[in-house]
């Protein structure tokens, strides 16, 4: 499948802000599931990018404003080819042990509740009871948009028994890592296969660690492992370690955020006009 990204968040402040930094990861790798074939960050106003790689391994763009701005727009456009690997990730080069995602986080720590749950797995081997978790989140779990907020803690959602995909992944990974199994959270986009186009916000999920296959992903807020139908970009202990923008501005006042994203799959005729353009491309004369 060929998926085609178009991401943007737009910052507004009440007063023009002198200075803007944001850290963007906003960039996807290429793995044996996806392919990035193109992928382009633009602003509408003066800024300098400088690229560079956090200890997770994340692509990561340093934004900077060059002037005083009373908004900012950041726009992400791509296209990426992917297959279906049944949710196992291969091909990605890995820069910290498992072991690292045992480690706690404020927005991923298992209160009572939470290890009680993740204590009705069962038994097994990781990647069945890694399964029953995805379903049984899925199940406990209500998707409702509005329900929760950037700050709610994996705990917060899972005591009011509803979230969004952020939700489920973490409360996925606090029960994994009560479990004994490393963890992670992965943010990135969904090709929605209802027909939907226009979504709110990017998509997320988790990840955990099978000895004998390496991480595979798991995607309680739909129930299932991610398919070709997935954009992997980013990852991270939490959803703040992963979070496609976070910055800070300086004498800006009132911040407001906007994002409007749209995932679709390339048609054909789309992919028969770009072989030929690459065609004509490859006989032009030098």
């Amino acid at each position: 499948m060929r998926i085609l990204i178009d991401y943007e968040s737009r910052y507004s402040y009440s007063r023009a802000a002198r200075f803007i930094v944001q850290a963007l990861r906003l960039t996807p790798r290429s793995t044996e599931a996806q392919q990035v074939r193109d992928w382009r960050i633009e602003t509408d106003v003066d800024t300098r990018l400088r690229r560079s790689e956090d200890a997770f391994g994340n692509i990561v763009h340093t934004l900077y404003t060059e002037r005083p701005t009373d908004s900012l727009t950041v726009r992400v456009t791509g296209e990426v080819a992917t297959s279906d690997t049944g949710g196992v990730l291969k091909g990605l080069p890995e820069r910290l042990p498992p072991i690292v995602y045992l480690r706690d986080s404020d927005l991923t720590h298992a209160d009572p509740a939470l290890r009680a749950f993740a204590d009705t797995v069962g038994s097994g081997d990781d990647l069945s009871r890694l399964h029953r978790l995805n379903a049984m989140i899925h199940d406990e779990v209500a998707f409702m948009v509005g329900s929760t907020t950037a700050d709610h803690t994996a705990a917060d959602a899972f005591a009011q028994k509803q979230g969004v995909c952020q939700d489920h992944a973490q409360v996925f990974i606090a029960c994994a890592r009560r479990l004994g199994i490393p963890a992670r959270y992965i943010s990135g986009h969904l090709h929605r296969t209802d027909g939907a186009i226009d979504q709110d916000a990017a998509h997320a999920w988790a990840e955990g660690w099978v000895q004998g296959l390496g991480w595979v992903g798991f995607d309680p807020a739909n129930g299932i492992c991610p398919t070709e139908h997935y954009v992997r970009v980013a990852s991270g202990l939490d959803a703040l370690g992963a979070s496609p923008i976070r910055g800070t501005s300086y004498g800006g006042g009132k911040e407001t955020l906007s994002v409007n994203v749209r995932v679709r799959q390339m048609q054909q005729g789309q992919q028969q006009q770009q072989q030929q353009q690459s065609q004509d491309q490859g006989s032009a004369p030098s």
